[in-house]
């Protein structure tokens, strides 16, 4: 069992940086991969960036790369750096943990995930 809390959200600037954090329990962290998804207001849930469990594997969406940086540490962390922030940015973003096949594997696919937070809202404003 894996419980998946965020932290970090709030309201920013357009153009401002935030970091949001995933804190993850369980005992076989490392075995996880990790994703952050968000859902704006009347829209569906979309992927954001993942990382595989190594942490030497990461992919984005589009409209984030070269902003967003999502990165996981030893002590099951999960965090997504997001700089130059655009009012399109806001959502409420969640965490997602699924038991990862091989070290190097990404998901992209939110039904792929088991396990996620309660999401965190962040809102660029212009």
């Amino acid at each position: 069992q894996v419980q998946l809390v965020e932290s970090g959200g709030g309201l920013v600037q357009a153009g401002g940086p935030l970091r949001l954090s995933c804190a993850a329990s369980g005992r076989t962290f490392s075995a996880y991969a990790m994703g952050w998804f968000r859902q704006a207001p009347g829209k569906e849930r979309e992927f954001v960036a993942a990382i595989s469990s190594s942490g030497g594997r990461t992919i984005y969406t589009d409209s984030v790369k070269g902003r967003f940086t999502i990165s996981r540490d030893n002590a099951k962390n999960t965090g997504l750096q997001m700089n130059s922030l655009k009012p399109e940015d806001t959502a409420v973003y969640y965490c997602a943990a699924v038991l990862s096949l091989r070290s190097g594997d990404t998901y992209t696919n939110d039904i792929d995930y088991t396990y996620w937070g309660q999401g965190t809202q962040v809102t660029v404003s212009s």
